[in-house]
């Protein structure tokens, strides 16, 4: 099992940067980065890099570091008007080029969220999957994989594991799948029988967390609750995720930290990395090596 680094873990840390975490991740044993996208755009519009100058620090080949996906394309469904629909993929064809030069091979998909119309379970499944179609056309000539990455908030279109899994089943295409959050899978009470029923191929992501015991859809549970796995207070299941995803066949391959936690942002970003780095290989050696 390899290790990954998402920049929501640092993503506020003072003077933050994502050529900067490329190094530190290399430096501290990270095999995989998630870059973020609010990351990228922020620090490409303040002069701090361009997109080329990080492709080329991917292609040196004196770096093993290498992106697990692109963090993310963000409310792609559930647009009313053509000209929303035509806008999110106009920002895939402008991710795909990204991707290209960053030679990465994986965008993940958040859902959208406040919806203005009171939709169905059923309705929002069924866009989801006739933009996902859509968007496929688009990504298969590159090689470029989607995965939706369900989100447990009680404002979010899509947002237990049930539903995505009914989406990418439904889509039903090698370059689909999902990324399993833990604190989202917990969040809004994702079922644990769904997810040991599943198709573990068709789980492309695996974002390892802890979060404090809050009550499942409370509007104060948000992110900021999130734990490195296994700090005091952490209420997660953590043998239960691990070998679930054994038992399924889980073929991602990685095990990828995300936690937004506003204490953890008073860290500088090397302190910040390494303490992932720490913790991730701490966990995985705990509950994957078994």
């Amino acid at each position: 099992m390899k290790i990954g680094f998402n920049e929501g873990c640092n993503r506020f840390c003072e003077n933050h940067s994502v050529l900067e975490d490329l190094d530190l991740c290399e430096k501290y044993g990270f095999d995989y980065i998630d870059i973020q996208s609010e990351c990228l755009d922020r620090e490409i519009a303040a002069g701090k890099y361009t997109i080329d100058d990080l492709g080329a620090w991917f292609a040196d080949p004196k770096h093993h570091l290498k992106m697990l996906s692109y963090n993310a394309l963000i409310f792609f469904n559930m647009k009313q008007t053509q000209e929303e629909k035509d806008a999110v993929m106009a920002k895939l064809d402008q991710i795909i080029a990204d991707c290209n030069k960053l030679g990465c091979k994986m965008i993940v998909v958040v859902p959208s969220m406040d919806l203005t119309v009171p939709a169905t379970v059923d309705e929002i499944r069924e866009d989801a999957v006739a933009v996902l179609k859509e968007m496929v056309k688009k990504v298969e000539p590159h090689g470029i994989k989607l995965s939706i990455e369900f989100c447990g908030c009680p404002t979010m279109s899509i947002n237990r594991f049930e539903y995505a899994y009914d989406i990418v089943s439904e889509v039903n295409h090698p370059l689909v799948g999902i990324t399993l959050d833990q604190y989202h899978f917990h969040a809004m009470a994702s079922s644990f029988e769904a997810l040991e029923k599943a198709d573990g191929k068709k789980i492309f992501v695996w974002h390892l967390n802890g979060m404090e015991n809050m009550p499942c859809g409370a509007a104060y549970n948000n992110d900021e609750k999130r734990l490195w796995p296994g700090e005091s207070g952490d209420c997660l299941d953590h043998k239960r995720y691990a070998d679930t995803l054994k038992k399924i066949g889980f073929e991602g391959d990685v095990c990828t930290m995300e936690v937004f936690r506003p204490d953890y942002y008073k860290l500088s970003n090397e302190e910040n990395i390494k303490k992932a780095a720490e913790v991730t290989k701490a966990h995985v050696a705990k509950y994957w090596a078994e």
